[in-house]
């Protein structure tokens, strides 16, 4: 039974440190296979006059956006088409991939390519998943597709896989997944 104690500066809001606590949860029954019922996490919280690093007494950061709040709220730009909005998650150098290896290094080149398949398109989220890869955080996201084809017709049901990996809180790597392609062909 792991028992893990992790000290913060004093200052951190509950929904940090509680996921916190869930993270490390996790690591552990990752790592050595312990039940969740099993692991315990303490948090011990030190006053910032009472901690020194540097010879600096230090304030507690700001808790980042977490890397699955961030993606979504990209896709919701991209979706509302706000370009501008969306672009300011994206890191320098930023690359996407879309189904038949389409690749796009600007948002603008990706929705000219979309107008030629459909009107409009929406997500319905079943989950996000996040993992973390040293200093990258992997995020993805899944469920189905809906929106209106270029003649009209709407659509729905159509199964995607988004994959994001973020590093410094940007976007660095889209890779996209979905049967649009192939119901495509079959109405076409």
């Amino acid at each position: 039974m792991p028992m893990i104690e992790c000290t913060l500066i004093k200052g951190y809001d509950q929904q940090t440190r509680q996921l916190i606590s869930e993270r490390l949860t996790d690591v552990a029954c990752a790592t050595i296979g312990a039940h969740p019922d099993l692991v315990i996490v303490t948090i011990k919280e030190v006053e910032a006059e009472n901690y020194m690093r540097g010879r600096i007494n230090r304030a507690p950061a700001k808790a980042t956006v977490q890397p699955e709040v961030m993606v979504r709220q990209f896709l919701d730009a991209m979706e509302q088409r706000d370009l501008a909005r969306a672009s300011t998650f994206l890191a320098e150098g930023f690359e996407m991939v879309f189904p038949g290896n389409n690749r796009f290094a600007q948002l603008d080149e990706l929705v000219a390519w979309a107008k030629r398949r459909y009107q409009s398109v929406h997500k319905t989220y079943d989950g996000f998943d996040t993992s973390f890869q040293r200093t990258e955080a992997i995020v993805t996201c899944f469920g189905n597709l809906h929106g209106v084809w270029l003649d009209g017709t709407s659509f729905k049901d159509i199964r995607f896989i988004d994959k994001f990996t973020l590093k410094n809180g940007k976007i660095t790597f889209q890779e996209v997944w979905n049967d649009l392609g192939e119901i495509m062909k079959e109405d076409g």
